[in-house]
């Protein structure tokens, strides 16, 4: 029998943590307190705090909690093609060195 993971949204994730760092409860408090995994807790932090200190620098592309996890269609298949495009090169490639490594006829 399978079980079913729980989702949780970004707003709860961000709650949860909120939870334990300004309220002065522990990860194990607050985690008994919204019935969660203490360590699942912990990871939350750990990617939040991440995404602050990156936006604090002045750099973009990491985002804390960015969604389901799911990639969109279109993303999909654009990454898609350029797999296929990438492939097709390497293999061009390895036909360019196999031919350049051929010792010169005399």
């Amino acid at each position: 029998m399978a079980i079913e993971r729980k989702q949780h949204s970004a707003e709860f994730k961000r709650d949860a943590v909120r939870m334990i760092t300004q309220g002065g409860k522990s990860a194990s408090q607050g985690a008994r307190t919204l019935g969660i995994n203490s360590n699942m807790l912990r990871k939350w932090k750990g990617q939040l705090a991440l995404a602050q200190e990156t936006q604090a620098a002045g750099r973009q592309g990491y985002e804390a909690f960015p969604g389901q996890g799911r990639v969109h269609d279109e993303e999909l298949v654009k990454l898609r093609r350029e797999n296929a495009a990438l492939k097709m090169e390497r293999d061009v490639l390895k036909k360019a060195i196999a031919i350049f490594a051929e010792p010169a006829p005399r």
